[in-house]
């Protein structure tokens, strides 16, 4: 799920040994707020990439209790089968089997709890790596343009490199800040 990245590192040394060759101050300010913006880039990256794991592992975990779930499920029915067949043999079933055949249920109800609690976990976290992933990419759009501008001497490129930069750095504050409602459990 992580983004692929876009190479940008050389694109960045040549602004930064343009920079150093050429006293102009405006490469210079190009320079310093493209490394600027490859620093939220990275740490952007970083959250995205920990999002896309997370809401693996809390998908993994739902599955699991799912199927743990279902395994109860198994159980109860082949114990409710042998508690009918006990009662169409005009035998009374054991209050053992009963009290499991309750016991499974109240287990199920617990199961379905936590395992509807960590696919919404799951679903959070794949939400807050979608925004995170379109910073990363307004991001590396920034950086990019960051480039043309130096390459071309035109401030009006460095001031679309700072709007999707300001754009990028929208969604990290949305993807760290974000969070879905809670929904409600079913019953």
């Amino acid at each position: 799920m992580e983004q692929p990245e876009v190479p940008l590192e050389q694109v960045q040394e040549h602004i930064e040994h343009h920079a150093h060759h050429n006293p102009d101050t405006f490469i210079s300010k190009v320079a310093l707020s493209t490394a600027i913006i490859a620093a939220l880039a990275a740490i952007t990256s970083l959250l995205a990439g920990d999002h896309a794991n997370e809401a693996m592992v809390s998908q993994i975990k739902a599955s699991d209790q799912w199927a743990y779930y279902q395994s109860k499920g198994i159980k109860s029915g082949v114990l409710s089968t042998k508690i009918a067949l006990l009662d169409a043999m005009e035998k009374k079933p054991s209050a053992k089997d009963e009290e499991k055949l309750s016991e499974y249920k109240k287990e199920q109800e617990e199961i379905s709890k936590e395992a509807s609690t960590l696919g919404h976990e799951a679903e959070e976290h794949l939400a807050k790596h979608k925004k995170l992933a379109a910073g990363v990419t307004l991001l590396q759009i920034a950086i990019a343009v960051g480039a043309i501008s130096a390459l071309t001497k035109r401030k009006v490129f460095w001031g679309v490199s700072l709007l999707f930069a300001l754009g990028g750095v929208i969604f990290l504050a949305l993807g760290v800040l974000y969070t879905l409602p809670a929904a409600p459990l079913p019953h």
